[in-house]
C-alpha cells in the first residue's frame, strides 16, 4: 500500500508542468499595489514564484499547469481591483489570449 502510495505521487510529480506567464497590469501606482497583487498571486493554488515590478507594469508567475491557469491568474489579480492582460511576447504558453 505505501509503494502505491508513493508511486501516484511520484506519477503527479511526473505529469505536472511548470509554466511561466508575464501578465502587463494595469491600475498599479505604488509598491503597494504590488505587494496586494503579489500576494493574492501567491495565495492561487499551484502558483510558486510570483513577482510584480511597478516600474515595468508587469507580474511574471511560475505556477503548476495541473492545479490552476491563466484565467484564475488574471482572476486573482481582478479581484484586488487591478486589470491584468496577457503579453504578447509570451513565449512558452500554450494558452495566450
Amino acid at each position: 500500500m505505501k509503494n502505491i502510495v508513493y508511486l501516484l505521487i511520484f506519477s503527479a510529480l511526473l505529469w505536472s508542468k511548470e509554466e511561466t506567464v508575464r501578465i502587463r497590469v494595469e491600475g498599479m501606482t505604488c509598491p503597494l499595489c504590488t505587494m496586494t497583487i503579489k500576494k493574492n498571486l501567491k495565495k492561487q493554488p499551484g502558483v510558486s514564484k510570483a513577482k510584480v515590478r511597478l516600474n515595468t507594469k508587469m507580474a511574471t508567475v511560475v505556477y503548476d499547469d495541473n492545479k490552476t491557469d491563466i484565467q484564475q491568474l488574471l482572476r486573482a489579480i481582478s479581484e484586488v481591483g487591478y486589470k491584468g492582460y496577457i503579453d504578447e511576447n509570451n513565449t512558452n504558453n500554450k494558452e495566450q489570449k
